[in-house]
């Protein structure tokens, strides 16, 4: 496939996805409403703990946290759903490619857990007081699409292993709280158990909420950045790899239609 013709397949099915989310109430709620929610706790958590400072660090962590939810159940549910309407079957036998389609699927709802970001800091800002200066402006811009391609990146791994698994959404559900818990969106990785931070070190959101805090309250945010980078990397290799795979036993063992 050449460039351009991708290039016009990831803008039409990346536009279809992201109008298709924002229609959904389910994904407003959890890349809007679910993350105020979370943040409101935590800064009245924090503030009883008598640490009003990083009100800024719990707001950045309870914005990751909706994008991570909208990543994690639209790449969950987007192979449900085709499976529902009858459409995963045309979708993996078309000319192109299912890999190729699966990549606008899954950064669709990352672009729009963006919404998470911008809620929280708005909530916090109006009713917190939480301050938005930002040490490091460029590569506070530059962290956001780095965070964005990697929990995209990571979202093409998990569909490829839905695509097998026909409960996918009972395994997304699975997925939330311990990728919030691992990652350090909340709770610092340094007061978990040893054992927890290698697998952190593998997990796109736990250098995406590094890369924006460091940018944001100051700090070296260029290696995690370049990190998500290597990661998404990773991640596509990986997701390509498993896709053939899972793609060619679920055609072996009839299971594409099944629900």
């Amino acid at each position: 496939m050449t460039v351009s013709r991708f290039t016009r397949l990831f803008a039409r099915c990346w536009w279809f996805n992201v109008k298709a989310l924002t229609q959904s109430s389910f994904f407003v709620l959890t890349s809007t409403i679910q993350p105020v929610i979370f943040a409101t706790i935590a800064f009245y958590m924090w503030r009883a703990g008598a640490r009003p400072g990083s009100l800024l660090y719990v707001a950045l962590g309870a914005g990751l946290m909706g994008v991570w939810s909208t990543t994690l159940f639209a790449t969950g549910g987007v192979i449900q759903w085709q499976r529902w309407q009858g459409t995963l079957e045309l979708n993996v036998a078309a000319p192109v490619a299912f890999f190729l389609i699966l990549i606008p699927w899954t950064a669709g709802p990352a672009f729009v857990g963006l919404y998470s970001i911008g809620s929280t800091l708005l909530w916090g800002r109006l009713l917190f007081g939480v301050p938005l200066a930002i040490v490091h402006p460029l590569g506070f811009v530059l962290s956001i699409p780095a965070t964005v391609t990697a929990l995209g990146a990571l979202g093409i791994v998990m569909s490829s292993t839905f695509v097998l698994y026909r409960q996918s959404s009972a395994f997304a559900n699975l997925l939330e709280y311990p990728i919030w818990l691992v990652t350090g969106l909340l709770t610092p990785v340094s007061l978990l158990p040893g054992w927890v931070r290698p697998i952190s070190w593998c997990l796109a959101p736990t250098w995406g909420v590094r890369a924006i805090r460091s940018a944001a309250l100051g700090g070296d945010p260029w290696f995690p950045i370049g990190m998500c980078f290597a990661l998404s990397a990773a991640y596509f290799a990986l997701g390509m790899f498993t896709m053939a795979n899972f793609e060619r036993l679920a055609r072996k063992n009839a299971t594409l239609s099944l629900t």
